[in-house]
């Protein structure tokens, strides 16, 4: 065997085992940072995040698409060096990743999840190799959530639907997705970001940009 390759497969599995004790990362932007705690129930989505974290994947692209009360997009390696005129789409690695759907969580505000491609061209639901979206949402009445079409398969718990009529967010995304982790600080910067002026393509006028991402030690 190659002394190089072996070399790099023994740095890598240091890395990964070394990936694998963390589940926080810091997301310093130029509107101020936030915190993102990654479930271990969506392995695959952590680890894949906490890679192009660690390897400085996200730093200098930009919050390209933001809808006030909806969500901020980011994650598109693209946005770094794009024209103010650029409309953004399926930029990111060459792979996409697995769904890994938990009906236990759902799009509260805060949520982090993998963007994909839309049904059409996608029924297993896979995600963006690095495309992300964090929810700001609104509130939502708990008649409502019944009414909403989604593929959500099991019926909202009281804790859930609490969460929707007192925090807020975006149910009708639920079980289309995979959320992979939450804002655990730095809301205060998730609505600053939300609520920016936007042009008719949903991009910040004044571009916001992730400075750096950094893995946390616990």
């Amino acid at each position: 065997m190659n002394k190089h390759f072996i070399f790099f497969f023994l740095v890598f599995g240091c890395l990964l085992e070394s990936l694998n004790a963390q589940n926080k990362v810091l997301i310093q932007t130029t509107a101020g940072n936030m915190i993102v705690k990654l479930y271990e129930e969506t392995p695959q989505h952590r680890i894949n995040f906490l890679g192009l974290a660690a390897k400085s994947f996200y730093d200098s692209t930009l919050f390209h698409r933001v809808i006030k009360g909806f969500m901020i997009q980011g994650g598109d390696p693209e946005s770094r060096t794009a024209s103010k005129n650029k409309v953004f789409s399926n930029g990111g690695p060459d792979y996409t990743v697995n769904a890994e759907i938990a009906e236990k969580y759902i799009h509260k505000k805060g949520a982090l999840a993998a963007a994909r491609q839309p049904d059409k061209y996608n029924s297993t639901k896979k995600s963006n190799g690095s495309q992300f979206y964090i929810i700001q949402g609104r509130t939502y009445p708990r008649a409502y959530l019944p009414k909403i079409k989604n593929d959500k398969k099991t019926a909202y718990t009281e804790e859930q639907k609490n969460i929707y009529e007192t925090i807020g967010g975006a149910p009708h995304l639920d079980g289309g997705y995979t959320i992979f982790g939450e804002v655990i600080a730095g809301l205060d910067v998730l609505d600053q970001i939300a609520n920016a002026e936007t042009n008719g393509k949903d991009r910040p006028t004044v571009d916001i940009r992730i400075i750096r991402m950094k893995v946390l030690n616990d």
